[in-house]
């Protein structure tokens, strides 16, 4: 228990300090939040007080250490445009939660049953069909250029042939009055852009976790006794490479979070991307850390749960 204690506190550090972060970065980027929010029309007396009432004219770590008393209160505080960030967050973030959850999804499932197979077949017996022998050599190369590409290119791409050339899905998301989309076909292609990178990175990982595993002695035993595949990878082998894939598709969180934020804002999609476009442009250091901060726990609470599962997982090891 207290070296988990331990770890949430350093991890609790490292998204303070990448908020103050946020902060700084922001603070020093071009451009003038008053303005922004008043127009280029506005003059420089309206400018002022504008400032004095967005605090604009304190210190930087004063202003920071204000919001961040207010979050850990559960208030957020108010755009610079005056809406609360607690409101707008909650209208936004469930599109988003919805398309990461649908792509990580994707992306756990497609990987474990690649990574596996591909494991299984590590050595094609000179027996195997020519389509399974193909399709063996095949990952090797695929799996390396969907995990090099990234989330943008294979959103553009996917534009092309299934939008443009082939028409048979939508190019832009269209909302209902629910704030999602409309239609469940328009979450086809954010989906398949955000799990695609993630599915060569994590069939990857998996096929090295499972031969890994596999050169384990009671893993030979077991092959020995007679034994068939099946229950030999999913009983002997997988457990023992289970810490290492729950550590990648852990890491896949944040790598779905992330890229969501720019798939959502190629395909116009209602979520945390445009919110997170709009503060930039705005200058409005609250709202972008807001997110920062909302990520930032939700992949906390993930991998806590990883950090649980490789524990369950090395029970009883030396």
């Amino acid at each position: 228990m207290i070296p988990f204690a331990r770890l949430l506190v350093r991890r609790i550090a490292l998204l303070i300090a990448l908020l103050a972060t946020v902060f700084v970065v922001v603070d020093l980027l071009p451009g003038n939040t008053a303005r922004a929010v008043l127009g280029r029309d506005a003059t420089p007396d309206r400018i002022v007080a504008k400032e004095r009432e967005l605090g604009l004219d304190r210190p930087l770590p004063e202003r920071f250490w204000d919001w961040i008393a207010g979050v850990l209160t559960g208030d957020f505080g108010h755009t610079a445009r005056g809406r609360s960030i607690n409101e707008l967050l909650a209208d936004k973030f469930p599109p988003t939660l919805l398309l990461g959850g649908l792509a990580l999804t994707l992306a756990v499932v497609a990987s474990l049953l690649l990574g596996i197979w591909w494991a299984a077949r590590q050595q094609v017996a000179p027996s195997a069909t020519v389509i399974r022998q193909g399709a063996v050599r095949l990952l090797q190369p695929a799996t390396t250029i969907a995990a090099a590409i990234p989330e943008f290119v294979v959103a553009t791409l996917l534009i092309l042939v299934f939008a443009l050339a082939a028409g048979w899905l939508p190019a832009v998301t269209i909302t209902d009055r629910s704030g999602f989309p409309a239609s469940p076909d328009m979450l086809v292609l954010p989906v398949l852009a955000l799990a695609i990178p993630q599915i060569g990175w994590n069939t990857r990982v998996v096929r090295a976790a499972m031969v890994d595993a596999a050169q384990a002695p009671h893993v030979e035993s077991a092959v020995l006794d007679g034994i068939s595949t099946r229950t030999v990878l999913l009983r002997h082998v997988l457990p023992f490479a289970l810490p290492t894939i729950v550590a990648s598709f852990a890491t896949t969180v944040g790598m779905v979070l992330g890229g969501s934020l720019v798939v959502e804002t190629i395909f116009n999609y209602p979520g945390l991307g445009a919110v997170l476009a709009g503060s930039v442009a705005d200058r409005d250091v609250s709202v972008v850390a807001s997110v920062v901060a909302l990520s930032g726990a939700v992949i906390m609470c993930v991998l806590a749960v990883a950090d649980g599962i490789r524990a369950w997982s090395l029970r009883g090891r030396g």
